[in-house]
């Protein structure tokens, strides 16, 4: 059976979705399991990611990359996440954070950060969630005040993608303390990960996701040039919520990527496996189980792909990407479920490919925004 079939996607992102298939097929997938096990960081995949011109190209042509746009995006993201959802998060997480430099950073700060990044030579990461805060952004407490031609950064950061291995990273910190506009009290900032101060360690072992690595980082009076501010003081709440309108998108494609998976597993184990001389899939309760995951899937990535079409036309994008988010990441979920309970006692064998996918699906629920939030958006943004 074919899930991710290509009518739904705009003729012009069917060429990258095709070279991400392509890609999946020879280095993700045939590795998923190992990297899964191991919890190593896959440099080797993320190369060859590199050679494929597949990773940070949403970086516009000028600075580096192939300019990319959302459809292209999606299109690829639901290849990588079918193979593997932890190697898929490492590919896209080489360029976390540059969109809002590229689209709100100086010129300068474009030719010395992204272009690095688009050109396979170094890589970044986006701090914004902190350990006692993760979805209130107005409420995040590490601070970065000015000092002369500087900003002192104190405090700390939580499940940060590649708070390790990036080169430098895009920083959320607050410079204001103003009551009565808690939304004007953050700003972003760039801050190379070799500067005094900033010492980040890999999170111990996580359930899913394996392949991808996050950090808790901690600041103490980590000096950056004033330079390194991207748009002006105030403006980080703003900026990070329409960088996260594209961003839960992409968290869409996650859940499309990951349920495709799951479904694919259940399909073929069910005709596959024999019970009381029949084959699983002759019984019409699994029948319709089945029925009812293709009715799931379909409804979730015709949403995702109409959300996308909003969101880059501007219309009304938050409501639409939470709405593809929060429906995208709950059907695989779902889907993956019923998928462990058709493999029955062989589903939680840490060599089946239904369990790793089953893991997986429990994180892009709670990352970008826990879906609780997301319903918050849509019903307050609703048309």
């Amino acid at each position: 059976m074919e899930l991710l079939d290509d009518s739904i996607v705009p003729e012009h992102a069917r060429d990258v979705k095709t070279e991400a298939r392509e890609f999946a097929q020879e280095h993700i997938k045939p590795n998923a399991q190992e990297y899964f096990q191991s919890g190593e960081y896959p440099e080797a995949i993320l190369e060859a990611g590199r050679e494929a011109n597949l990773v940070a190209q949403d970086i516009p042509e000028e600075w580096g990359g192939r300019g990319l746009d959302l459809a292209q995006l999606l299109a690829m993201t639901e290849e990588f996440y079918r193979a593997d959802a932890g190697i898929a998060l490492t590919l896209q997480l080489a360029s976390f954070g540059c969109e809002i430099t590229y689209e709100h950073g100086s010129e300068e700060q474009c030719e010395r950060y992204v272009r690095p990044v688009a050109e396979g030579e170094q890589r970044s990461g986006l701090a914004v969630s902190e350990p006692e805060t993760g979805s209130d952004l107005a409420g995040m407490q590490t601070t970065a005040e000015r000092d002369g031609d500087e900003y002192v950064i104190n405090g700390e950061k939580y499940w940060i993608g590649n708070g390790v291995e990036a080169d430098w990273i895009t920083l959320y910190a607050r410079t204001g303390d103003d009551e009565d506009n808690r939304y004007g009290n953050h700003s972003m900032f760039i801050v190379p990960t070799d500067t005094d101060g900033y010492e980040a360690e890999h999170i111990p072992e996580k359930m899913a996701m394996r392949a991808s690595k996050q950090a808790h980082i901690e600041f103490d009076d980590c000096r950056i040039p004033a330079a390194n501010l991207i748009g002006s003081e105030g403006d980080g709440f703003m900026l990070l919520a329409d960088f996260f309108n594209h961003g839960r998108v992409a968290v869409a494609g996650h859940g499309i990527g990951i349920a495709a998976a799951a479904i694919e597993e259940a399909w073929e184990f069910t005709h596959d496996r024999e019970e009381f001389g029949r084959t699983i899939s002759d019984f019409q309760s699994v029948q319709h189980g089945l029925a009812d995951m293709l009715v799931e899937f379909e409804s979730a990535r015709t949403l995702v792909w109409r959300a996308r079409e909003n969101v880059a036309n501007e219309d009304n994008a938050g409501y639409w990407a939470a709405m593809a988010k929060t429906k995208a990441t709950e059907t695989a979920v779902d889907v993956a479920e019923q998928g462990m309970q058709f493999h029955g006692g062989r589903s939680v064998l840490d060599e089946r490919r239904i369990a790793r996918v089953y893991r997986d699906a429990r994180i892009p629920v709670i990352y970008e925004g826990a879906n609780e939030i997301q319903r918050n958006l849509i019903y307050g943004q609703a048309p």
